[in-house]
């Protein structure tokens, strides 16, 4: 209730009482004031704001007390108008707190909140100064995010760019975020001149990741498509400073300042930007940018002049402005190539190949393609130049002698042989031309005193392949050049003149096979057979195997056609020294001929030790070939039966596969001549090499053979045999697991579909395991009589086979014999006499 004096009297509650008496106790204390303050939360404001007055008053530097009792005044306005008078007295409070509190960053951000809250916006901003001016500089990151933000409300763009400029000095590395709010506000002048700042910085690093070159970009951009809101920078300038610094990105910048001009209204600038690009960027892709935007600038401004046109009517002057455009554009499109091959050769001016499209692309204008040529021979330097330097002489001087100017394709060629060229063959190439060039204007002298003139020993002599010495002292070993003129000589020189060049290649040591074949052909030709073998002997002592393959096969050949039988120990002698050293590759060739030779010339005993000799001396896989031909010369000459020791040395030495054909042919050529032991016994021999399961047609054609001449006891061995090879083969574990693989559908994993590693090893051990007890039970088993193995499949084969006729079968009648037998017949077979051809020349009884 009110008093005497005016004031309002505090009022006590009875649960008030306690903590009154503890406050009274401690008044200090910051815990009892807090509790009292928690006790009192549910009162109304004027007696919690009274409280919180007591103990402040007791207090004034505690913070808790403070941050508490300011936000439950602020608590209490919210909601309020901006111009409540209530808000004022929380402002007040708020300036009494900081008295105390001026370093404490929580109190001013609160503070700061609650007046732009109040849209104060002088104050707030002299209150976030303040803060600014209290707090230490480590706290002002707490401050400035807030300060930005409501600077960047404010519909006046002033005050935040104020307030930027004195947070960049403070922290420079956030200038992007600036430059961004520039852009947005649309103070682009001094956005690019905060950018040009940051790319001229080295030390700058951007917090959006960008390198200097996207900055710069960015700058470019900015200032090239407002030219009219930038005026602080001299544009051009700057980009071209940037041609400098980013010579991988001459065609954005080039595009850009081309940009700022048209932008600016300066078309003819552009134009000229345009121009200079295209004739210094040395890259495809800038070329091609600067060329599309140059050829879309041009286009652009064809399209308004036609349309300016169209809505002023026609004039003369606009119609001749427009043709003056169309054509310009025309003239640009045709440039097109000439100016992509100019960077290309402005990239690599060694580079001859672009030159010679050069020179086609100025097909037609023949001053200037002299002009490209000359520029080219003067521009390639030889030794760096890529693809043949010496071509572009030789079109050069094409190019004069298709125009009819004979004189000055001489003077090219002449200037041409006197340039350091980095290979031999470029000159040789050089002098080459240069006589065709004469003999295709018939001038057959003059070509031969060119070549000879390139084929004179130098005054200082030096080796074919010795780079330190210029070309010109190394040409005249170039086999190029000496080739031609032999062949010059040889048509227009005489045989003498043709012979001194042949020799002069030869002790120069440069020839090639073919050289001394022809030269030996050209002495052959003239009738000079003695000289032409002498020098197919230089030749043989030049080289060694295999390049001297050619050139032996030549002369034996030509030895052999001239002489014949009548120098046959000397050709002999050849041959010897032929195979002396001969590798095996090359060896059949020469032991045919050599055994021909004899055949025909000699005696038939040296063709045979000679067709021995070459079974042994050629490749392993012409050995069975080899064998083939002395078999068949052996049974020409000496009959069939002479053949039997070259079947059974070859069935020795050829591989497996081989030996089988060659037993099959000696068993049926034996079988011919009547002796089936023998055939019987090579059948027998070549078995132990034949899986059943491999070679069905071996075993098919011992079973024809013994169907013929054989009986019951024959085809039983024959079966035995076959059963017993066939298990000798099943126990070999590695042998059986590679004819599984091969016999099935090619690999062991298909056995197995989607198993393979182990599965394939345990199926494998499955196979073997089932084979091996199929042997077990091919084991012969033993019966009263003769032991043979007697299974259901040779009792069934047996029933077939005596079934089938016997064309040598004989009738005789045995009903009576082996009647009392005991053990009954399983297969009722007849028997047969044995043929009296197996007895030879036996005399009958």
């Amino acid at each position: 209730m009110p008093t005497l004096s005016g004031k309002t009297d505090v009022i006590f509650e009875e649960d008030d009482l306690a903590y009154e008496e503890e406050i009274i106790r401690n008044p200090y204390s910051v815990k009892c004031w807090m509790r009292y303050i928690e006790h009192k939360q549910n009162a109304p404001k004027s007696v919690l704001n009274m409280i919180y007055e007591r103990a402040l008053k007791e207090l004034p530097g505690s913070y808790k007390l403070w941050y508490n009792y300011l936000r439950e005044r602020r608590k209490q306005v919210k909601g309020k108008c901006v111009t409540d008078p209530a808000n004022e007295e929380v402002n007040n409070c708020h300036e009494r707190a900081l008295v105390f509190m001026h370093k404490m960053p929580r109190i001013w951000i609160d503070y700061c909140q609650f007046m732009v809250s109040q849209c104060k916006i002088t104050r707030s901003r002299r209150t976030f100064d303040r803060a600014l001016r209290a707090l230490p500089v480590t706290q002002h990151c707490r401050i400035w995010p807030l300060y930005l933000r409501f600077g960047r409300n404010l519909p006046l763009p002033e005050t935040a760019i104020r307030v930027y400029r004195r947070y960049l000095k403070l922290s420079p590395e956030n200038a992007e975020e600036y430059i961004d709010y520039l852009r947005t506000v649309g103070h682009l002048d001094e956005a690019a001149l905060r950018l040009a700042a940051v790319v001229n910085d080295e030390n700058f690093v951007s917090k959006e990741g960008k390198s200097n070159y996207q900055l710069w970009h960015e700058l470019c951009d900015l200032i090239s498509q407002n030219p009219d809101k930038v005026t602080s920078f001299n544009v051009g300038a700057i980009i071209r400073g940037g041609l400098t610094r980013f010579t991988d990105q001459l065609g954005k910048l080039w595009c850009s300042l081309a940009d700022y001009y048209i932008r600016s209204g300066h078309f003819e600038k552009a134009r000229d930007v345009y121009e200079e690009a295209i004739l210094t960027v040395v890259t495809v892709r800038d070329f091609t940018q600067v060329f599309d935007s140059y050829a879309q600038f041009e286009e652009s401004m064809i399209a308004a002049k036609m349309e300016t046109t169209s809505e002023l009517g026609q004039d003369e002057d606009e119609d001749i402005d427009l043709e003056l455009r169309l054509a310009r554009f025309e003239q640009l499109i045709t440039r097109r190539p000439l100016l992509l091959n100019s960077v290309l050769l402005r990239q690599n001016p060694h580079n001859v190949h672009e030159w010679h499209k050069r020179v086609k692309l100025y097909e037609g204008q023949p001053r200037q393609i002299i002009n490209t040529y000359t520029e080219a021979v003067q521009t390639v330097d030889t030794m760096k130049a890529t693809g043949k330097p010496h071509m572009l002489w030789v079109s050069f001087g094409r190019f004069y002698e298709d125009n009819e100017q004979l004189d000055d394709a001489r003077t090219i060629f002449e200037k041409a042989t006197k340039v350091i060229y980095k290979q031999v063959d470029d000159l040789a190439a050089i002098w080459c031309e240069y006589g065709e060039m004469e003999l295709r204007h018939e001038n057959y002298d003059q070509a031969l005193r060119i070549l000879r003139k390139a084929t004179a020993i130098p005054a200082r002599k030096a080796e074919y392949f010795d780079s330190s010495e210029p070309v010109q002292n190394r040409v005249y070993k170039s086999l190029k050049v000496w080739s031609m003129l032999a062949d010059l000589e040889e048509s227009l020189g005489t045989f003498q003149s043709t012979k001194a060049v042949y020799d002069r290649i030869i002790d120069l040591r440069i020839a090639t096979p073919q050289i001394i074949i022809n030269y030996a052909m050209f002495l052959e030709e003239h009738n000079y057979f003695e000289d032409s073998f002498k020098a197919y002997e230089r030749g043989i002592a030049l080289f060694k195997w295999p390049n001297v393959h050619d050139i032996w096969n030549t002369y034996l050949t030509k030895f052999i056609d001239r002489y014949g039988g009548k120098k046959l120990e000397r050709a002999r002698d050849l041959f010897e020294q032929a195979l002396d050293g001969c590798p095996v590759k090359y060896a059949k060739t020469i032991y045919l001929l050599y055994a021909k030779l004899e055949e025909e010339y000699g005696l038939a005993r040296h063709a045979m030790a000679v067709y021995e000799r070459a079974t042994s001396a050629v490749e392993s896989e012409e050995r069975h070939q080899m064998f083939n031909i002395y078999i068949k010369r052996a049974a020409e000459i000496y009959g069939v039966t002479h053949t039997r020791a070259i079947y059974q040395k070859a069935i020795e030495v050829l591989p497996d596969a081989h030996a089988r054909d060659m037993c099959l042919r000696f068993a049926d050529m034996e079988s011919k001549l009547g002796e089936i032991d023998r055939a019987r016994a090579i059948y027998s021999y070549c078995s132990q090499i034949c899986d059943p399961r491999m070679t069905a047609h071996f075993w098919q054609n011992w079973k024809e053979f013994e169907i013929r001449h054989g009986n019951e006891d024959t085809i039983r061995e024959m079966l035995r045999i076959k059963r017993s090879v066939q298990a000798t083969y099943n126990t070999q574990v590695n042998f059986m697991s590679s004819q599984i693989i091969k016999a099935t559908t090619g690999t062991v994993s298909d056995l197995a579909p989607g198993q393979s590693g182990v599965d394939d090893m345990k199926l494998l051990e499955q196979k073997a395991q089932q084979l091996a007890k199929e042997a077990e039970q091919d084991k012969p088993k033993p019966k009263d009589k003769i032991l043979f193995v007697r299974s259901d499949t040779s009792r069934s084969e047996l029933a077939e086979l005596a079934k089938q006729a016997n064309p040598d079968e004989i009738d005789i009648d045995d009903d009576d014999e082996d009647a009392d037998d005991g053990e009954p017949d399983e297969v009722q077979l007849e028997q047969k006499s044995v043929p009296t051809a197996v007895f030879g020349g036996l005399k009958e009884d």
